[in-house]
């Protein structure tokens, strides 16, 4: 019988877990958004944001992280979701997504916003849906 997720990992956003030096390596190696991102920038980027790690129960390594940029009171952006490829495909994505979303529930936010390429159905799945408007939102890339 193969463990769920609810039952090999723990998720927790205690930010004394966080393995930043494997965060850093999946990022800047594996995900196509942060490729080639420093070590100081992504030491920043956990440093000033809200960060949820899933943690094998077994072994206490960490398997997947995501992180939130929020004021904590009215507007979330989740970013950054990553589950190590030895711990794909069992449901941990949108595990750890989920306990980020209720945390941020109870805090009172009621926009919490992401951008994905290739993942829509694992957001669907806890609640994501499309911007009704997108045009109205803009940004701003600097060089």
């Amino acid at each position: 019988m193969t463990e769920t997720p609810q039952q090999r990992y723990e998720i927790s956003s205690d930010p004394s877990r966080l393995d930043a030096s494997r965060i850093h390596n999946w990022l800047s190696t594996d995900a196509y958004w942060a490729l080639g991102r420093t070590r100081e920038h992504q030491d920043l980027a956990i440093a000033g944001s809200l960060n949820f790690g899933a943690y094998d129960l077994a072994s206490g390594e960490q398997a997947a992280y995501a992180r939130v940029v929020t004021d904590h009171a009215t507007f979330a952006w989740l970013c950054d979701v990553y589950v190590d490829r030895a711990a794909r495909g069992h449901g941990l994505g949108g595990r750890i997504v989920t306990a980020a979303r209720d945390h941020l529930a109870r805090t009172g936010v009621r926009r919490l916003v992401l951008a994905t390429e290739d993942a829509h159905g694992v957001y669907e799945k806890v609640g994501f849906k499309p911007l009704d408007s997108p045009a109205k939102w803009m940004s701003l890339t600097f060089d």
